[in-house]
Formats: C-alpha cells, sequence, structure tokens
C-alpha cells in the first residue's frame, strides 16, 4: 500500500497534496519505474478522498510524465530519466538560483531582519575581539608571509595541529592527507570536481544542505534523496535506492545534522559503512558543526579510518565565517589528487587566515570559545522550544544540541508561502522544501535558536497559526 499523509485542514488542495506526495517518491526513487500505483477506488477509500479526487491527481502525473496510463490495467511509474540534470533542465538551474537568493538574503546587513532560518551563529555571539588581538599579534611574527602565496596543501603547522584534533575525536590522519580549504564550500567543490561527472548519480540526506544540492545541480549530477531518521540515514531506503543505482558518493552529516539537529548512531554507521563497500561508492562526511555537538558523537570518519570516507569540516561556524578555513582529511593518494584540483582551480588557499586559525587553536582561545558557545546554545535552544510550543509548532525530532530545531507546522503541507509571508515583514524563515533534494514541498522550518528570541517572530508565527 502506497503510504501517503494527507492534511484535510490544509490550505493545500488534496489533489494537490496526492500529486506532490506521488511525485516526490518517484524523483526520490522510493517508487520504481515499472511499479503499479493502487487502483482509483482503493487509494479513494485508504485516504478518505473521492475517486475523482485520485482520477485527476493521477491524470495530472500523466501529464508531466510521471505515470502511464494503461487501459484495463492501472497506473505505472514511468521510466523517466533520474531528476535534477542541471546540465540539460533550466528548472533545475532556477531551483539553484532559490537557494541561492535565500543565501543572499541572509547575508545582507540589514539589522531590521530576523535572520532565523540562517545556518550561521549570531556575530555578537563570536570572539571578534579576540580575533582582532590574535591579527595584530600575527601581524608581529616574523614567519608571516602577507604578500606570497600559500602552500597548496595548506600551511603545515596548522595540518599538524589538526592532526592533533582529529585524533582527540578518534580519527587518525596524518598532516599529509589534510588537505586545508576555503571553507567546507570549496572542500565539497574539489571533491565533486574530482569524482563527478554530468550524468553521475550522488545519494544526499533528504532533509539535507540545500547548498550543496545547488552546487551539485550546477554540476548536471542526479540527486538521490535518502530520508533522514533520528539515528541517521534510512538504510533500509538506501539499500533500495542501491539495488537499481550506482551512485559515486554519498553525501551526509553524522554529527549535528544540518536541518534536523539529530546525530547518528553508532548501529546506523556501522550499516552505512556495510552498504558503502558493498556497492563501492565513497562517503563525504561533513562535520561542519562538530564542535559545537554537547556529547560525545558517532562519525564515520572515525569508525573507518577515511578507508571509504571522506571527512571535512571548517572553522566558519565557530571562529569567523570571514577567514574561510576548511580542510578535508582523507587517503594519502585522495589528498594528493584533491591538492592537484586545488592548485589548477585555486593555486592554493589563504594561508594568512590559515595561521591565525592555528593561533587560536594553539594559545588556548577556541576550546573556551567553544565552550561559551555550547553554554548559549544550550539556553537559546531551551527558549526556542518554549517559544515553538506557545506558537502551536512541533520540533520532529527533538534536537540534540547545536544551533537548529526542525520543526513542523501542522495542518500545512508546504512552509514556503509561509516563509513568503514572513519575508514581507522582515523575517527570513528558511521553508523545508530548500532541504529537499527536488525542492519537493515541505511542511517543515528549520530555526536557528541564535535569533528565535525577537518577540516580533513568536507574534508573526502566533498571528499565522490563527489564519
Amino acid at each position: 500500500m502506497l503510504q501517503i499523509a494527507l492534511a484535510p485542514d490544509s490550505g493545500t488542495p488534496l489533489v494537490d497534496q496526492i500529486v506532490a506526495a506521488i511525485r516526490t517518491r518517484i524523483d526520490d526513487r522510493i517508487l520504481h519505474p515499472g511499479a503499479r500505483l493502487p487502483p482509483i477506488r482503493r487509494f479513494a477509500e485508504a485516504h478518505d478522498v473521492s475517486r475523482f479526487t485520485v482520477v485527476e491527481a493521477y491524470d495530472r502525473l500523466v501529464a508531466t510524465g510521471h505515470l502511464n496510463s494503461k487501459r484495463g490495467s492501472g497506473f505505472y511509474v514511468t521510466s523517466r530519466a533520474l531528476p535534477a540534470r542541471a546540465a540539460e533542465s533550466g528548472e533545475a538551474i532556477e531551483r539553484a538560483i532559490d537557494a541561492a537568493w535565500l543565501m543572499r538574503e541572509m547575508a545582507a546587513d540589514d539589522p531590521a531582519r530576523i535572520l532565523v532560518g540562517s545556518g550561521s551563529l549570531p556575530a555578537a555571539w563570536l570572539d571578534e575581539a579576540g580575533v582582532l588581538r590574535a591579527l595584530r599579534a600575527l601581524s608581529r611574527r616574523a614567519d608571516v608571509r602577507p604578500v606570497s602565496y600559500g602552500s597548496p596543501q595548506g600551511y603545515a603547522p596548522l595540518r599538524a595541529q589538526l592532526q592533533v584534533r582529529l585524533a582527540e575525536i578518534g580519527i587518525g590522519a596524518t598532516p599529509g592527507q589534510i588537505v586545508l580549504t576555503y571553507g567546507v564550500h570549496q572542500a565539497l567543490d574539489i571533491i565533486c570536481r574530482y569524482f563527478l561527472k554530468p550524468g553521475d548519480c550522488v545519494l544526499v540526506d533528504d532533509p539535507g544542505y540545500w547548498n550543496l544540492f545547488g552546487n551539485l545541480r550546477l554540476y548536471g549530477v542526479a540527486l538521490l534523496g535518502v530520508p533522514r531518521t533520528p539515528d541517521g540515514p534510512d538504510t533500509q531506503a538506501l539499500e533500495a535506492l542501491l539495488a537499481h543505482h550506482q551512485p559515486r558518493l554519498f553525501f551526509t552529516h553524522s554529527v549535528l545534522h544540518n536541518p534536523t539537529a539529530c546525530n547518528l548512531s553508532p548501529a546506523t554507521a556501522f550499516r552505512v559503512l556495510q552498504l558503502a563497500e558493498k556497492h563501492d561508492f565513497m562517503i563525504v562526511e561533513d562535520d561542519i558543526y562538530g564542535d559545537l555537538a554537547p556529547d560525545a558523537a558517532t562519525r564515520l570518519a572515525s569508525l573507518d579510518q577515511l578507508s571509504r570516507v571522506i571527512y571535512t569540516s571548517s572553522f566558519s561556524k565557530t571562529i569567523s565565517g570571514n577567514l574561510r578555513v576548511g580542510f578535508i582529511a582523507c587517503r594519502p593518494d585522495l589528498a594528493h589528487r584533491f591538492t592537484d584540483v586545488k592548485i589548477v582551480t585555486m593555486m592554493s588557499s589563504a594561508e594568512l587566515s590559515e595561521q591565525l586559525v592555528h593561533q587560536l587553536l594553539t594559545d588556548g582561545h577556541y576550546r573556551k570559545l567553544v565552550e561559551r558557545l555550547k553554554g548559549r546554545l544550550s539556553e537559546a535552544a531551551g527558549q526556542a522550544l518554549r517559544m515553538l510550543e506557545r506558537v502551536g509548532l512541533q520540533p520532529d525530532p527533538e534536537p540534540r544540541g547545536g544551533p537548529f530545531v526542525w520543526a513542523r507546522v501542522p495542518g500545512l503541507a508546504d512552509t514556503s508561502e509561509l516563509a513568503r509571508r514572513a519575508a514581507r515583514d522582515n523575517i527570513l524563515l528558511a521553508p523545508g522544501s530548500v532541504f529537499r533534494p527536488q525542492s519537493q514541498p515541505s511542511g517543515y522550518l528549520r530555526f536557528n535558536v541564535g535569533f528565535c528570541a525577537d518577540p516580533r517572530l513568536e507574534r508573526f508565527l502566533g498571528d499565522a497559526r490563527k489564519t
């Protein structure tokens, strides 16, 4: 039986909800080519809707090429091209631009805006004075080369310090296995340039990281969404996808997943690694929020020791987004090849920024900063959860630390219109659709707890729930 959750009280017509739900399952390859949909009468009875509603939904899906109608037999999923090939589809480019628009708006320097959909902590929470002190101290050092190119692989002392930090979370990596980058964005771009070509398919979290999705579409890559559970990727759904596809890579978050704020369980991690070995794909583990985790957490790279896992992280969320210092940890052969890609595309990274981060790591500043941030996040999360409860929004799942709350808006199948209304009131929400691989409708919003204290947000959400 095709399981679809419909919201009769929603402002979205039932036929639109059915079309969106079936199309999502087809685009995500949950319904495979040739699969037969339930007969119209059975579907209508199972979901308590009229047969005319089901007929219209099926007819629309036939018109868009998602279904074939066979007289006397029923409706079947068509053998369509894989979704989101940006090199072939202007629509895919537009979806990438939609995400870029939201990011541009989040970056705009407008104090009147409430950036509750932002992926970064409030600037006031970070230690600007400490960064400036470190910068002044750095300017007096004899080994600083402010007008020279840095090393292609990155500042060697920082790579050595990262070896120590990675060992603390159970990942063994020599400095030669670490490549410094302009943040995680360049790290992911280097990996994509090396591994992917137009027409390839990759696995991604669903929901997952919107900017990555936009970048992958621009590469002409098909995105296969792996549903996310509170314990990590849904391994049964992952196995079902692997029965029909041969992905090159699986991009995922293990710790403080963006946007759901959940952590990977050991059992799920072991199963994901087993499937990667069996089906011969690499895993790209983005751990950009890992330093903000309140407790010890499971990471794929610590279990796999960088055999099939490529580990990426950055200091953009904790020290400064302006410094743009991130890194890749991987097998030695891949580190060499990634460095070559970096040389060809960017020459080198910013050694001055790398030296500054190294100084902050080695003088004890960074550990103190991270502990302060964890405390502020814990306090802000409590306040945000109480506010969301007052306005009738439901965190799902319960967050396990970090900056995000993934909350469902009861009665809404798609929060995009709510986000558009909020933008007119200078409140920038992050609708759930931007976190879906094919920009499918979603009844969720991602909240950054660092921006939830403004009373205008609670007032807007309360009023919106009444209308």
